[in-house]
């Protein structure tokens, strides 16, 4: 992709899955790559070295730089400190990817101020508090950069039992339209990616049970669930200099979902 050799990202929730698979493919795109883990050391160590050890020879010959940076992103005092942190091992930011998240699976009857506080503030407080910090950054350096927002499909389906997962996805839609709206003239572009059923740690309820993967595969008009690589590829389009006229959009990568699979037979008059 054009424009990202030698750019600068930090991953939020970059120690599997998606977020894990981006780091992995802005660092073979010659990206200095900041993997952010919550709490878990261990499986971050892992993380780094597979993104390292699968960035092409060409990336690593070009000075690719990593690095670990533990902090909870519903926590404002952690995410100060992890952007003074990366800000001052790679001398800037040009790339945030907003990918840290959480759900949960609960009765909305049932659901606590504390459980609805928890998910909003890691995928919503969470996404605009690193966003506001790199918009700083990038404001003080007068330098153009890039956001992107991992939402989900949810932010237009709703999900029953996944209330404030779907809550902090609808309001990461307007998040990242807003700032694009706001920012855009700052030379600071704000995209999403929309996700569909996706084969991550996240979902093994059903990724690991081929009765539950079969029944949600039924309802993707393509037949299949997502890989993460392909969420990461889009993710690089659209932080590379391909995508430089594109701001303020949502790309949902779904195999068909929201194209309502329902209705591939006619049931109406």
């Amino acid at each position: 992709m054009k424009g990202l050799k030698g750019k600068t990202a930090l991953v939020t929730g970059a120690s599997s899955g998606i977020g894990q698979a981006i780091a992995i493919r802005l660092a073979e795109e010659g990206c200095n790559v900041a993997i952010n883990y919550r709490s878990n050391p261990e499986a971050a160590e892992d993380t780094e070295d597979a993104a390292m050890e699968r960035a092409c020879g060409q990336v690593q010959e070009c000075g690719v730089k990593s690095l670990l940076v533990q902090g909870d992103v519903s926590k404002e005092a952690d995410i100060i400190r992890m952007f003074e942190t990366v800000i001052q091992e790679f001398g800037g930011l040009d790339i945030l990817i907003n990918n840290a998240g959480i759900q949960t699976d609960k009765a909305s009857h049932e659901i606590s101020a504390d459980d609805f506080d928890r998910v909003i503030d890691v995928n919503l407080k969470g996404a605009f508090l690193c966003a506001r910090e790199t918009i700083k950054h990038l404001l003080e350096r007068q330098a153009a950069g890039v956001i992107i927002n991992i939402s989900s499909v949810h932010e237009i389906i709703p999900r029953p039992n996944y209330l404030t997962y779907s809550m902090s996805k609808g309001g990461m839609a307007n998040l990242t339209k807003t700032l694009a709206l706001e920012y855009a003239d700052k030379q600071i572009r704000v995209n999403a990616i929309a996700p569909g059923a996706t084969v991550t740690p996240i979902n093994e309820a059903w990724t690991e049970d081929p009765e539950k993967q079969a029944v949600v595969e039924s309802h993707i008009p393509m037949g299949r669930a997502g890989t993460s690589e392909e969420m990461a590829a889009a993710v690089a389009f659209l932080v590379s200099d391909e995508a430089a006229y594109i701001t303020g959009q949502t790309l949902f990568i779904d195999g068909g979902l929201t194209l309502y699979a329902d209705f591939r037979e006619t049931w109406s008059a």
